[in-house]
């Protein structure tokens, strides 16, 4: 499995939308990646994110790089994967 790839879902690690899934969209350089949540249904807004803030999942969608918000949209659905990106991941917290 390729971890960083056009279509893979992830996980915010940190920064205000943490615990929330979204979808990489394009890759940037090595160290960064364009995301979308898509907004209006993760909470997610499209943004270069680095690499070491997001943690990839075993799911993808089929999307061409570059996709605008509303095919990523259509090809969560054509997935079936609405309510499994609605859920928040809670993220661990760091011990003290």
């Amino acid at each position: 499995m390729a971890a960083i790839e056009v279509g893979r879902l992830c996980v915010k690690l940190y920064g205000r939308e943490a615990g929330r899934k979204c979808v990489i969209v394009d890759i940037i350089d090595e160290n960064f990646v364009l995301i979308t949540g898509p907004k209006s249904l993760t909470g997610v807004k499209r943004r270069r994110a680095n690499i070491d803030h997001i943690e990839p999942l075993d799911k993808k969608v089929e999307i061409e790089k570059g996709a605008s918000d509303e095919e990523v949209l259509k090809a969560i659905k054509e997935a079936g994967l609405e309510d499994f990106m609605r859920e928040p991941v809670r993220p661990e917290l760091a011990p003290i």
